[in-house]
């Protein structure tokens, strides 16, 4: 099973081609600001002014393409290293900053943004996707949850338990696998015999596709009509994209104890963002005054959103426990009070 591809390396378009110029510079937009966003987040860990960081470079393709393809009504259901699809999904950069401060008023997101927060422990967000999507059914609703694991959180049990149970309740979703190549230190070929991930979609009874994670064309495109077929009563689709972790597993990690310094040479040249400024220019849509009007504007936004999450009250100590259940515990209320108390 190859991957589905639309841009090559160089820019140059498949034709047919499955997007607009208006959704693809839509879509080079969000990756753009997903990559400035990435790269200064990970300075201010840097600096202090961040909490452990998961960094995404070189994945923004894969993420932003996949969340593009929601309706405003859809859920995203987001591991710990998806920050550029809830950015793509409405999250907002002062909210994002926040929650990776690790900051109470980062957690709270608004009620009218349909991102569930970000899952730290590895595939528990899959189960809950497939609750967030059946909820709907049982509802009335139509929409559909999409969530997001990485090759290695393809391998816990919660993955296995997720697909079966959605496949056979049909639920609305869409499981998007990024697989950049590592589970943190262990490479692909060490954590699975099988090729591709993507043809574990068989053993479920469900469609199984593997497509360029850094083609945000591809990914918007097999996204959609995934989602498309979910909201039709289809049931899941299990998407395997194949890109790159350019960095390192978070900003705590070493990647240079794992992997050569030369290991992702080969993926520089199939870089999302210069791969899709380069299908916009020869779509002449594309310059360098639009560029630089687009950097500058983003730049803005990220200055405005670290001055805004700045400008947030100290968190008292107690906050800690207040959104962990919608009623405290007898046991959280008692730790509230120590806490409150000092």
């Amino acid at each position: 099973m190859e991957p589905l591809r639309f841009i090559a390396e160089d820019g140059a378009r498949a034709d047919p081609f499955p997007l607009s110029p208006e959704e693809l510079t839509r879509g080079y937009r969000e990756v753009v600001r997903a990559r400035v966003f990435d790269e200064r987040a990970l300075t201010l860990q840097r600096q202090g002014k961040l909490s452990v960081y998961p960094p995404y470079k070189g994945q923004e393709a894969a993420q932003v393409g996949a969340a593009l393809a929601l309706d405003p009504g859809d859920w995203l259901v987001p591991s710990y290293r998806e920050t550029a699809a809830a950015l793509a999904c409405g999250l907002s950069m002062s909210q994002a900053i926040l929650y990776w401060r690790a900051d109470p008023a980062g957690w709270r997101y608004p009620d009218d943004l349909r991102v569930l927060p970000f899952y730290i422990p590895i595939a528990t967000q899959l189960l809950h996707a497939v609750g967030v999507a059946s909820a709907g059914r049982y509802q009335g609703e139509d929409w559909v949850a999409l969530t997001f694991i990485g090759d290695g959180g393809s391998s816990e049990g919660d993955f296995h338990e997720a697909l079966n149970f959605a496949a056979v309740f049909q639920a609305p979703m869409v499981m998007v696998v990024q697989n950049n190549g590592w589970a943190i230190s262990v490479p692909t070929e060490k954590q699975m015999r099988n090729p591709r991930i993507a043809d574990r979609a068989a053993g479920y009874g469900i469609p199984g596709v593997v497509v360029d994670g850094n083609d945000l064309a591809a990914v918007w495109h097999v996204t959609r009509e995934a989602v498309a077929r979910a909201r039709a009563g289809e049931g899941p689709t299990l998407i395997e994209a194949v890109t790159y972790r350019v960095g390192p597993h978070t900003s705590s990690d070493d990647p240079g104890r794992y992997r050569s310094a030369d290991a992702g040479a080969a993926w520089l040249a199939r870089d999302p963002v210069s791969r899709l400024r380069a299908a916009l220019e020869g779509l002449g849509v594309w310059d360098d005054a639009r560029e630089e009007a687009l950097r500058a504007e983003i730049a803005e936004e990220f200055a405005a959103a670290v001055r805004e999450a700045d400008a947030a009250p100290e968190p008292e100590p107690q906050q800690i426990v207040e959104q962990v259940f919608e009623t405290m515990t007898p046991d959280a209320r008692a730790a509230w009070e120590v806490l409150r108390r000092g």
